[in-house]
């Protein structure tokens, strides 16, 4: 019941809730931004979605106007901006992100979404069913080291939350989580 209409109502409730508690400090990371470099403050990127339907994702943006579209573990070697270099390192410039989950395109809990361009990763998650979720703001494989993985071990552990999708578990990773976050950032 959880995965039909619970964890979709979850959805709903929690980022919409972020953003209205949110607002304020997003506001002012835009602004930031627009006043750092004069570009504009959100970054839009295709990315693969739930059953490998194509969607946009947004997030503030933290490196130059006209930066190449790379996968974020790549990213670390990129000149961010100097507010880039804060937001990323604080994980603010996923905020936007919010936006995908109120629209339906992201989840609070799910694989990360993949770039196109990102094959193996695409493909290793057809195969283990994981691309029948919707992706997530964060899930297991985040929780577990994200950027140092090779495309088949994040899908490993995208499969596995695949196969058991509970409100327990999904509250387990959020948690882990914000224990993440509250580590120090890393210095780049």
């Amino acid at each position: 019941m959880y995965v039909l209409f619970g964890k979709r109502v979850f959805d709903i409730v929690t980022s919409l809730a972020a953003l209205l508690c949110l607002l304020p400090v997003m506001l002012v990371i835009a602004a930031a931004i627009r006043l750092g470099d004069r570009g504009p403050a959100l970054f839009r990127q295709k990315r693969i979605g739930r059953d490998s339907h194509p969607f946009t994702l947004l997030k503030f943006r933290s490196l130059p106007v006209c930066t190449a579209d790379i996968p974020s573990d790549k990213a670390k070697t990129l000149v961010a901006t100097p507010i880039g270099r804060l937001i990323r390192r604080t994980n603010l410039d996923e905020l936007p992100q919010l936006i995908n989950i109120l629209r339906g395109e992201m989840s609070v809990v799910g694989p990360r979404p993949a770039l196109p361009s990102q094959s193996e990763l695409i493909e290793a998650r057809f195969l283990n069913g994981a691309v029948a979720c919707r992706p997530g703001l964060t899930g297991l494989a985040q929780i577990n080291a994200y950027d140092g993985m090779t495309p088949t071990k994040k899908a490993c552990w995208d499969g596995r939350y695949a196969a058991c999708i509970t409100f327990v578990n999904d509250m387990r990773i959020i948690i882990s989580t914000f224990r993440y976050l509250l580590k120090p950032p890393p210095v780049y």
